[in-house]
């Protein structure tokens, strides 16, 4: 078996055409602002991936879902990543579902049956300050709730059907309770705005989405049973788990893209590319470790923490791959092309992504020496 042929085989057996698309054309194809990558994707039926197979979806678990991730991340990164963020926001509408009022499986259907994209307004950046306390805030009267707040970056601001957002809503008592507004992207007083400058992962539409006294209709609002001292902390624990896995699974691929090119290389030393490859296959083997654990439906704080491990060795292994790939490729390769440049730049972003492993340290290793994990902001 070649270097990704089973995870393009996956994704191929998944997601019809997609592969043979991206791969059609050159790299910065699907990396510039406006680029086809998104709607190949959903013409491929990708935004239908985790919608369980019983509302019409293709009911991916995570092992497959990271495989699929990959192999898409070693054809445009940018495309990976944006698409990270609606599978994101769908495992999260999933997971509330086990809290909620039913209304979440139509949106579930919805998504499958019309190829809906989903934009990530959820405080995933924030945990410290709980998924009670989001960017987005609500303002309620009776029985109408209006959001008002921005997101930014937001992954496929242009692209989007759907923006999911967390917000808190009180109840008869005053007790606040999580709910998930659901908000049309053509909805009055919803605004996108330019935000992403750099040209690296430009493609993942990463801009800034405005609300502004946006009203949310009520069968677009899903109000759980959810409060700060109740079942909190699973569904943040396992939003956590698949948005950690499947981003690492994402700048993954975009290093395998370089060792790909390394192995491609007949000059280029046997050590070398054996040293590349067991970078990047084994950071594959801990992200399939993981996910293969959390399809026991026990996901609690001991799988976020390896979670996190699993990202940050990630960080590392690809630091060690580019440092291989770079040097072996060499100066004529780097710079008759751009593609080595930009997925040189494209894999350092997954230590952007949160949270940071300075701010993990201290909890991490206060975990693993007996004491609850605690995710700061």
């Amino acid at each position: 078996m070649t270097f990704l042929e089973h995870e393009r085989t996956v994704l191929e057996d998944l997601l019809p055409g997609l592969d043979r698309a991206l791969a059609s054309s050159p790299l910065q194809t699907w990396e510039t602002p406006g680029n086809p990558g998104i709607e190949e994707f959903r013409k491929a039926g990708g935004p239908a991936l985790l919608v369980p197979a019983e509302h019409g979806g293709k009911g991916a678990d995570l092992l497959t879902a990271v495989r699929v991730q990959r192999a898409v991340g070693s054809r445009s990164p940018s495309l990976a990543v944006a698409t990270t963020m609606h599978h994101f926001s769908t495992a999260s509408l999933v997971e509330t579902a086990a809290h909620g009022n039913g209304m979440e499986w139509l949106l579930l259907a919805a998504i499958a049956e019309e190829n809906l994209l989903l934009a990530s307004g959820f405080a995933e950046g924030r945990t410290g300050q709980g998924i009670l306390d989001p960017a987005i805030t609500a303002r309620v009267e009776g029985d109408k709730v209006w959001l008002t707040g921005s997101k930014k970056p937001c992954s496929l601001a242009w692209s989007m059907n759907l923006l999911t957002t967390s917000v808190a809503l009180p109840d008869e008592d005053g007790t606040l309770r999580l709910a998930v507004a659901v908000v049309p992207a053509d909805a009055p007083g919803l605004e996108r705005r330019p935000f992403w400058k750099s040209p690296v992962l430009a493609g993942a539409e990463s801009d800034e989405v405005v609300l502004s006294d946006v009203e949310v209709p009520a069968d677009l609002l899903v109000r759980t049973d959810v409060t700060a001292d109740g079942g909190l902390d699973r569904l943040n624990t396992v939003g956590f788990v698949w948005f950690e896995a499947l981003m690492t699974a994402s700048y993954l691929g975009a290093a395998s893209a370089l060792v790909e090119r390394t192995l491609a290389n007949p000059r280029t030393a046997p050590t070398v590319r054996a040293q590349a490859v067991t970078a990047v296959e084994s950071v594959a083997l801990m992200l399939e470790g993981l996910a293969a654990e959390t399809a026991e439906g026990q996901i609690g704080d001991g799988v976020l923490a390896r979670a996190l491990v699993c990202r940050y060795a990630a960080q590392d292994a690809i630091n060690r791959v580019l440092e291989l790939c770079v040097e072996a490729l060499g100066g004529m390769a780097f710079v008759s092309s751009g593609d080595i440049a930009y997925l040189n730049s494209a894999c350092r972003a997954l230590s952007f992504h949160p949270p940071s492993r300075t701010r993990m340290a201290e909890p991490l290793a206060a975990y693993f020496t007996g004491e609850p994990l605690r995710i700061p902001s």
